[in-house]
């Protein structure tokens, strides 16, 4: 079942209209799990940090060890193209995607050049600026790098992000603050995390447990242009519990105040406010 909907598929060169199949069940990827995929988001007539975004699926299916078919350029005529096909006004997540085909000699192993790709757009709406959630905690950690392959943004990943969330939900949260493996705050279980103290904005140090996220990286650079200190740092259960303002940041809503983990309130601050708007205004001068 799709998230969105007026769903554009490129696919074999040719784009199709609606969630159309790509994947066949012996296909490496549908039966062992050896796929990655990214995501862009289209709104008001901009994509921001598009080229960002298609450069790094490429990266991450060099990490999964499944051999890339496009290059960065290809992929963002691509998107560009498709996107024509949608109303000026329409908010669309744009999500490259890649697979691996076949299996070396022993199966389990990706075969070198055997890929797959497809482009999927779908039509989901950005949620209002003051849509705020909630966190708790959870009993699930990221991986590490000995473990899975936290450098790559991959499917696979994402059924232990998924148990984190239906915790979270079972408890009546809307996402979990996640833990790495020495009990340290690494992200949401589906977004990057800060927090704001005394005026100044703290981020999780990026440790090789969770991907450190193009958006974050955007709202970084906006911060420290605006006069305001960003730290990334070792932080705790106990900083967020302190804190003044918590916001997640992701591609697919890009900035969403947080105002209660676990008991501890919080405003839905002026800062978190104002980076939303900085957001907005470098986009839009994007056009």
């Amino acid at each position: 079942m799709a998230t969105g909907t007026h769903i554009k598929t490129f696919y074999n060169g040719t784009w199709h209209d609606g969630d159309i199949a790509i994947i066949n069940g012996a296909d490496h990827g549908a039966w062992l799990g050896t796929n990655v995929f990214d995501g862009a988001r289209y709104f008001e007539g901009v994509a921001p940090d598009l080229e960002a975004h298609c450069a790094r699926v490429n990266r991450s299916a060099e990490a999964l060890m499944i051999t890339p078919t496009q290059d960065t350029a290809q992929m963002v005529e691509q998107v560009r193209e498709g996107l024509e096909m949608y109303a000026p006004d329409a908010a669309v997540y744009i999500r490259p995607m890649y697979w691996a085909l076949d299996g070396g000699e022993l199966g389990v192993d990706p075969k070198p050049g055997a890929t797959g790709f497809a482009l999927v757009l779908e039509q989901i709406p950005l949620a209002p600026a003051d849509k705020a959630t909630t966190l708790t905690t959870t009993r699930f950690r990221r991986p590490v790098m000995e473990d899975a392959v936290v450098d790559a943004k991959a499917g696979c990943l994402y059924p232990n992000n998924a148990r984190m969330l239906l915790e979270a939900r079972a408890k009546g949260y809307g996402n979990a603050l996640v833990a790495d493996a020495l009990g340290n705050v690494a992200e949401t279980a589906t977004a990057n995390i800060f927090m704001v103290r005394d005026g100044e904005v703290f981020t999780p140090a990026p440790n090789g447990t969770f991907l450190a996220g193009i958006t974050r990286a955007r709202h970084m650079k906006h911060l420290r242009e605006n006069g305001i200190p960003v730290h990334e740092d070792v932080l705790s259960f106990d900083d967020f519990r302190s804190a003044d303002e918590v916001f997640m940041t992701g591609n697919m809503n890009k900035v969403t105040p947080v105002i209660e983990f676990d008991g501890t309130h919080y405003q839905h601050g002026p800062i978190t406010k104002s980076l939303r708007e900085m957001y907005w205004d470098w986009a839009l001068s994007e056009k």
